[in-house]
This record gives C-alpha cells, structure tokens and sequence, in this order.
C-alpha cells in the first residue's frame, strides 16, 4: 500500500514538473511578445499576471506533494525496520532507497526550475524598469534629443572636414616626394655631366678654339667691309 501511494505520488509530481517547466520556458517568450504587442509600458509586465499566479499555485502543489512523498518514505523506513522477516529486508531497502533517489532527485528538479524562473522574472523585472526610464526619456526630452541630433550632424560635419583635410595633407606629402625624387633626378644628371666634361678636357678646348675662330674671322670679316664702305664713300665724294 505504501509503495502504490509512493508511485501515485511520484506519478502526479512527474506531470507537475514538466507541466512547471514549460511554464518557466514559455515565461520569457510570452513577456517578449507583450512588450512587441505594446509599443508603451503604461501596463505592468509581472504585477498581477496570469503567469505569476500560476507559478505560486504550481509551486505551492508541488511543495505539497514532496511533503507527501517524503512522509510515505518515511513510512515504508519505518516499516523496513520493523519488518519481521529477515530475507526480505535487502529487497525492501533496494526498494526504499529507490523511491528516496526519486524524491531526491524530483525535489532537485523542483528548487532548480524554480530558480530558473526566479532568476527570468528579477531580469525581467530590471528590463522593463530600464525600459520604463528610457520611454520616460524619450517623451520628456523632445527639445533635448533635437539638439542632440543638431550635434551629432555638427560631429559628422567635422568629422567629414577633417576627412579632407588629410586627405589634403596627404596628396601635398606625395607631391613633395615625388619633387624631392625629381630633384635628385637632375642632380644626378648634372653630376653625370660634370664627370663626361671633366673626363673628356679636349672637347672643350677645341670647342673654345672654335668659338675664338669664329669670333676672329667675324672681326677680320667686319672690318674689311669697314674699309670698303669708306674707300666707296671716298671714291663718290671724289
């Protein structure tokens, strides 16, 4: 009798708990889709819910049948011990100590889903007050957020500013660079020539010699034209 009791009571916590469970799962996902459905926190969130009551109520029955079945196991240990029949007490004890790990383990199931669900409603809790703060913010700052917004375009202004003003520096750097690399370009080029001059004196001395014949015959040139125009001038005067 005892142990039909035990299994009764098993069997009902059994379907209490996984009943307990969904709930708990199904608690976060049902707060989620309200807040989607209301656009506003003017109605609460947790206060006076179906949900919470539901949990209490399932909690409170729970609890109970775990006090029932610890009585029953209780019970069936007292009735091991004064069992009369000795053969039979390694049985009874493999069966008692069966029904204690199955209490053990419901009641560790239980204080964990409860936790869980603790732990769901406190942060649920926290998020709709931030979320109350913010819609709060949001209407009683209109003229704050238009000049918060005035200033952020002013950032991005100057940001985009000093965008172009790298890039500015940027391509000045690169011209620089590319005058300082033409720069050592002819230098090169200059130096290259001073050593074909300094390598090769007679070319330039035979270029000198040159440009003093030419100067020499345009003298010599220039002034037997000189002497010419005077004997003419001479001859017609005469």
């Amino acid at each position: 009798d005892l142990r039909k009791q035990a299994r009764q009571l098993e069997n009902e916590l059994d379907l209490k708990l996984v009943s307990f469970s969904k709930l708990c799962t199904s608690y976060s996902s049902t707060r989620d889709g309200r807040r989607d459905r209301y656009s506003s926190d003017t109605t609460p969130l947790l206060n006076g819910s179906s949900q919470d009551r539901m949990f209490e109520t399932m909690a409170v029955e729970i609890e109970q049948l775990l006090g029932k079945l610890t009585g029953i196991n209780d019970k069936m240990a007292e009735y091991t011990n004064s069992a009369g029949v000795p053969s039979l007490n390694a049985a009874l004890m493999h069966t008692l100590q069966r029904h204690r790990d199955i209490l053990q383990d419901y009641t560790h199931e239980f204080h964990k889903t409860k936790a869980n669900f603790l732990a769901i409603r406190e942060r649920e809790n926290l998020l709709g007050s931030v979320r109350k703060d913010i819609e709060s913010y949001k209407s009683g700052s209109g003229v704050n957020n238009r000049r918060t917004e005035l200033f952020l375009k002013e950032h991005e202004h100057l940001r985009n500013s000093d965008r172009l003003i790298e890039e500015t520096i940027s391509i000045a750097m690169a011209t620089k660079e590319n005058m300082t690399s033409q720069r050592g370009m002819l230098k090169s080029i200059q130096s290259k020539m001073n050593t074909l001059a300094n390598r090769f004196p007679a070319v330039n001395s035979l270029i000198q010699r040159v440009n003093l014949r030419k100067r020499r015959d345009s003298l010599i040139l220039g002034g037997i034209i000189g002497i010419c125009t005077i004997l003419l001038l001479l001859y017609a005067f005469h």
